[in-house]
């Protein structure tokens, strides 16, 4: 499929674009107005208090359910920097894996927000357990985040960079 939004072309990139040419960047670049907002947005998320391995993990549950490509792909790669084996990566997929409690919690907040738009009493429960206030707010907002994305992304026709 062809992008319905063409990516920036390179001599109109900010120096922030510059420095992350992917694809997402470039095409959301053409909204300067929000643009600059979901970058830090973004980045907020991304820098947050969340241990990087359920960061990842939440957002490729999320990409997952979302049928998100480019999410899937970019994290994936994410996700191995955060420590997930490959074999890892592809069990988020399937969700009669077995996981650690710590990880399950993650992935059920991630099935929760997705089939329900709301978490169970029992995940918010859990969730209290592992996490203090910001952390709860963090991956919840963080799944949502890239539900939207997931939508966005798709809308949009970004195209994954070679």
């Amino acid at each position: 499929m062809r992008p319905r939004v063409r990516p920036l072309p390179p001599e109109e990139w900010d120096d922030f674009t510059a420095a992350h040419p992917y694809n997402v960047c470039t095409t959301l670049a053409r909204h300067p107005g929000i643009y600059p907002a979901w970058r830090h947005y973004t980045g907020a998320l991304l820098d947050g208090t969340l241990p990087a391995r359920d960061r990842e993990l939440a957002i490729l549950r999320t990409a997952h359910h979302c049928d998100s490509a480019y999410a899937w792909a970019r994290h994936a790669r994410r996700a191995r920097e955060a420590g997930l084996t490959e074999q890892e990566i592809e069990l988020v997929r399937r969700p009669d894996a077995l996981w650690s409690v710590e990880d399950q919690l993650v992935l059920q907040v991630a099935d929760d927000l997705y089939y329900g738009g709301d978490l169970t009493d029992a995940t918010w429960a859990a969730l209290c357990d592992r996490y203090d206030v910001a952390g709860r707010i963090e991956l919840v907002m963080l799944v949502a985040h890239y539900g939207t994305m997931a939508m966005v992304l798709r809308t949009l026709r970004v195209q994954l960079e070679e």
